[in-house]
């Protein structure tokens, strides 16, 4: 768990138990919210956001404002496990 302030908001970030991952890509997640500055404080309670990372993959972010301002990291979608659906076929996703 950390704690940061945004737009004189104090925020809380944690990681879901399910999420074992290393104290360096644990950095590069805070280094990415604290890039996000005023954006972060415009979601509503409940909402959620992506943030496409290079060294991770997709990061999957909750926000939660009652009782406090937490953000969880729910899950990290590595790009080996990225699909994308066009006209009704499924496919990996690659980079181009």
């Amino acid at each position: 768990m950390y704690r940061f302030s945004i737009e004189n908001q104090d925020w809380i970030l944690r990681f879901s138990p399910n999420i074992q991952i290393e104290a360096e890509e644990k950095q590069a997640i805070i280094s990415s919210i604290l890039q996000l500055g005023k954006d972060l404080p415009l979601y509503s309670h409940g909402e959620s956001f992506l943030i496409m990372n290079d060294q991770l993959g997709i990061i999957v972010f909750n926000v939660e404002k009652i009782p406090s301002m937490i953000l969880t990291v729910a899950n990290i979608v590595t790009e080996n496990k990225w699909y994308i659906q066009k006209n009704l076929t499924i496919k990996r996703y690659l980079k181009e």
